[in-house]
């Protein structure tokens, strides 16, 4: 199969949701289809019966949540699809900010009771940002829920978008009957038995056929076509080319849990989601169909497998062919590396791959080369940008609880922060470790993941502050700088790049620091070099 045709089969999107709207299930279901796994595991009421494929950690198996983002990859009709699973719950927003540098689409999972919710309305921001093509998938539909024109409404409301349903749910909750497929123009009817088994489809191409009746009963039928007129009458026809460039969003009803509604979803996105887009670096657009790789890292696992100490970077792919013992460049440290055993990911299988296209993720055995936003090419200098790390929000001293396990303990913090998990300062006055997470559920992750993958126990010590903010001074040697390490001596700290973080105990503080030394700049993000 020519390099072309390779691009050109490959979908690489994200799923995004608030937690508890059925991201991983609706991932799972996906893998179903693609032969990937033969039995879905579901994440219900964190008793987990078959735990789910994508939830890798154990605290993830416990919780029933899902803490890092999953990469799982899976062929369906001969197109190769790459899920990126990312984390629902606020507490780990910033992965998902990472993911969505990784991605050439996106699916919006809506819970029909819930509707629309916060942590949705942040994520799809950053996407239409982005411009990233979005598909909705109204989910759980065979539980009461919202009315699904008033759902359609909060969509277009509160998300900002501009939809126009592919597919139309006939009744809900205890009344479900199926769904009808407006992209296919057949109807789907919902049995609610047997979940492992792909509902059977009928094909109705005119929905006045007096056979409706017969099947789903008069009420629905009649309901049904009155609905169908309201969608004509309300909604734009569906256009792939407006789809393409974030200005319309289709929207697909179902019930990932009862894998319903999730085939149509698949084939109409096979058939309309982007395949691997050309992506912007500092020094210039860089377009998949070139000669040579190019690609960044956008995360990094640490432990995959608890049985060996093994830390993964996963890098996309965005241009050329990613090749086993082939040598590359790593732009940051300029040096050249080469990889035996690069992985590729089918549901929970790792499978060494010799050669990746653009659009794929490949996941690269560390030993501590690599930190997000890194880049790899054949000689060419590139960065590519957008991966930032945020200000923290929750701040505490991390104390050895075991004298006899500092070094483990060091060594785990100092792998979990390069995945990006919190953040370090190591304070200036006393050399005392801080870390700041996004998220207080953080620090339970860090604690556990500490003691179960390194041995080493950690205790926590409140410290108050408000707000981290990087410093950049305009002038390092002016009087003005020295008077404010000077003064502001106690709540000086570095990261882990050495960088100099002021950490303000309120939002006073910051204020009068912002005004007393006008030539010190603060800065609440910091882009990773």
């Amino acid at each position: 199969m020519s390099f072309k045709n390779q691009i050109q089969r490959r979908r690489t999107f994200g799923i995004i949701a608030h937690p508890d709207a059925g991201k991983t299930t609706l991932t799972e279901k996906l893998l179903l289809f693609g032969g990937a796994i033969q039995e879905a595991g579901a994440v219900k009421n964190n008793k987990v019966k078959k735990s789910a494929t994508s939830d890798f950690m154990e605290i993830e198996k416990q919780r029933g949540i899902s803490v890092a983002t999953s990469v799982l990859a899976f062929i369906y009709k001969d197109k190769k699809i790459n899920i990126l699973d990312t984390p629902g719950h606020k507490d780990f927003a910033e992965d998902t900010f990472r993911t969505l540098t990784a991605v050439d689409s996106v699916i919006v999972v809506v819970d029909v009771a819930k509707g629309v919710e916060e942590q949705t309305e942040k994520l799809v921001e950053v996407c239409r940002m982005r411009k990233i093509p979005m598909i909705v998938f109204i989910n759980k539909m065979d539980r009461e829920g919202k009315d699904a024109f008033d759902l359609l409404d909060e969509v277009e409301q509160k998300l900002g978008l501009n939809v126009t349903p592919l597919s139309f749910p006939i009744g809900m909750g205890y009344d479900f009957k199926g769904i009808y497929n407006i992209y296919e123009k057949n109807i789907n009817l919902f049995s609610g038995d047997n979940k492992k088994n792909i509902e059977e489809t009928i094909a109705f191409d005119d929905v006045e056929n007096p056979e409706l009746e017969k099947i789903i009963g008069e009420n629905a039928a009649n309901e049904l076509r009155e609905n169908l007129e309201l969608v004509n009458g309300v909604y734009p026809d569906f256009d792939k080319e407006l789809y393409l460039k974030a200005e319309q969003q289709p929207v697909f009803f179902g019930s990932a849990l009862n894998n319903f509604g999730v085939r149509e979803l698949l084939d109409c996105f096979i058939d309309i989601a982007p395949q691997p887009q050309p992506k912007m670096a500092e020094e210039r657009l860089v377009k998949p169909s070139e000669e040579e790789l190019s690609g960044f890292v956008f995360k990094i696992h640490a432990n995959m497998d608890p049985k060996h100490r093994d830390r993964l970077a996963f890098i996309k792919v965005v241009s050329g062919t990613f090749e086993r013992n082939k040598q590359y460049l790593h732009v940051r440290q300029g040096k050249k590396l080469k990889f035996s055993s690069p992985n590729a990911f089918f549901a929970e299988k790792k499978e060494i791959v010799d050669i990746s296209y653009p659009g794929d993720i490949v996941g690269l055995h560390d030993t501590g080369n690599f930190k997000i936003g890194d880049t790899l090419t054949e000689g060419e200098i590139l960065h590519y940008k957008g991966i930032p790390s945020f200000s923290p929000e929750h701040f505490r001293y991390i104390n050895n609880a075991d004298p006899l396990k500092s070094k483990q303990l060091y060594k785990g913090i100092d792998q979990l922060m390069d995945e990006g998990v919190a953040q370090l300062f190591t304070l200036e006055m006393n050399n005392r470790k801080v870390i700041g997470t996004v998220g207080a559920l953080q620090f339970e992750v860090i604690q556990y993941r500490l003691e179960h993958e390194y041995g080493a126990k950690c205790s926590y010590e409140n410290f108050p502050v408000h707000k981290a903010c990087w410093v950049e001074a305009k002038d390092s040697k002016s009087e003005e700088f020295k008077e404010f390490k000077r003064v502001k001596q106690k709540f000086l700290a570095k990261d882990k790049r050495n960088q100099l973080v002021f950490l303000a105990d309120s939002q006073f503080s910051l204020q009068m620091t912002q005004q007393k030394y006008p030539n010190v700049k603060l800065h609440f993000t910091s882009e990773f070099d």
